[in-house]
């Protein structure tokens, strides 16, 4: 096996390893040993794949976000053209995907908000979300006025965030389908 392809392997087990570690503990539970040990590597190679535990929890981060983004990509194509129905799909992979593992909420939105590299991460991932629903919202409703689309995108980013924070919380119920139809009827108003 290539000298590249053995980089990458051990670069995504410890991504795996940090990802379970965090996920399951929190921020104090990542460590260089205690991720090396967890995916079975030596600590040299964890220092040839990432300068330390912030950079190793910015991996963890992207891939979470990129799978996350890529499960609203394909809800959402599903979803046909409609404003309501693509907007519905959205919102419920959303949380579905972040709480069907609550790993994955933990990563996304609930130890993002502590950690500065996993806040930096999140504020790059929440303006590229704002810049989606911009762009979604042209290509569905094209004569809509500029700076109402820009605040209903900055709002609708802010409020999904909030909204995924307290579904995770269990502050919503168990019901994701009614959970996103309240959330729908607010946003669509």
């Amino acid at each position: 096996m290539p000298l590249t392809d053995r980089r990458a392997e051990r670069r995504a087990l410890l991504v795996d390893a940090a990802y379970r570690l965090f996920g399951d503990g929190g921020e104090s539970a990542v460590s260089v040993r205690s991720v090396s040990r967890e995916c079975g590597l030596n600590t040299r190679y964890f220092y040839e794949s990432f300068d330390g535990t912030d950079d190793l929890l910015g991996a963890v981060y992207d891939r979470v976000s990129a799978e996350l983004a890529a499960v609203v990509e394909e809800a959402m194509a599903g979803a046909g053209d409609s404003l309501r129905a693509r907007t519905r799909a959205g919102m419920a992979a959303v949380l579905h995907y972040s709480s069907a593992d609550p790993r994955r909420g933990r990563v996304l939105f609930t130890d993002a908000r502590s950690n500065p590299v996993l806040t930096e991460r999140r504020a790059a991932t929440q303006d590229l979300l704002r810049e989606a629903v911009l762009t979604e919202g042209w290509r569905l409703q094209p004569d809509t006025d500029p700076i109402a689309a820009a605040t209903g995108a900055a709002m609708y980013t802010g409020a999904m965030a909030e909204l995924a924070q307290q579904w995770l919380a269990g502050h919503l119920g168990d019901d994701l389908d009614a959970v996103v139809d309240h959330a729908l009827r607010l946003v669509l108003r």
